[in-house]
């Protein structure tokens, strides 16, 4: 019984050696599914990066070509205006105030006549008078009137210091002075400029 029991022990020890090894091999042998997958991954990934990478340089180029024609579209067509939006009542309003009102006609008058806003029906002397010829404003001067002796070089040299045109007015009860750079004239009652064609004096606005 001895030497049939170590008879067995040994069979079986030759069968699971034999068993084991072929197992071995056989595992050996064959290839990892996750590798096999990996590797078909990369060889897809490989093989889809060529085209995209040539269909990108192929984007580019377009997208080059549509800038360069729009840029000659734009430099080609004339800017537009800017539409203006409607102004309603309000803003009416403000730029109607913020424009202020002028004189029509144009008056001039002695120190007894109210400055203001002249009209046809009310001769208000302008007080905002400004030379269209010389660009300066005009400058007024109550109860005087201006010594003969004052020239264009008088005015030219003085304007606007109104201590020094002093030195040229003499006092005159109701009478008024106005002089610009250039036109110089002594009122005592209300005149319109449209009758003084030498004066290129016109309303610069009334603001209220």
């Amino acid at each position: 019984m001895d030497d049939d029991g170590d008879d067995l022990d040994e069979l079986l020890d030759e069968v699971e050696n034999k068993f084991c090894r072929n197992v071995s091999v056989g595992c050996s042998a064959r290839v990892d599914p996750k590798e096999s997958r990996k590797d078909n991954d990369e060889q897809r990934t490989q093989s889809a990066t060529k085209p995209t990478q040539s269909m990108s340089s192929v984007t580019d180029d377009i997208d080059a070509l549509l800038e360069e024609l729009l840029e000659e579209d734009y430099s080609d067509s004339p800017p537009r205006k800017a539409e203006a939006a409607p102004k309603g009542p309000e803003e009416k309003k403000l730029s109607s105030q913020s424009g202020g009102r002028k004189c029509c006609p144009v008056f001039v008058g002695g120190s007894a006549v109210t400055n203001g806003v002249g009209t046809a029906t009310s001769k208000r002397s302008c007080d905002q008078l400004r030379c269209t010829s010389c660009d300066f404003r005009v400058l007024m001067f109550d109860d005087c009137e201006w010594d003969p002796s004052c020239d264009y070089l008088f005015f030219r040299n003085n304007m606007p210091e109104r201590q020094k045109l002093g030195s040229r007015l003499r006092r005159r009860r109701g009478q008024r002075s106005y002089a610009c750079q250039c036109s110089w004239i002594s009122a005592s009652e209300a005149a319109d400029l449209r009758g003084r064609p030498q004066l290129r004096w016109v309303c610069g606005k009334h603001h209220d």
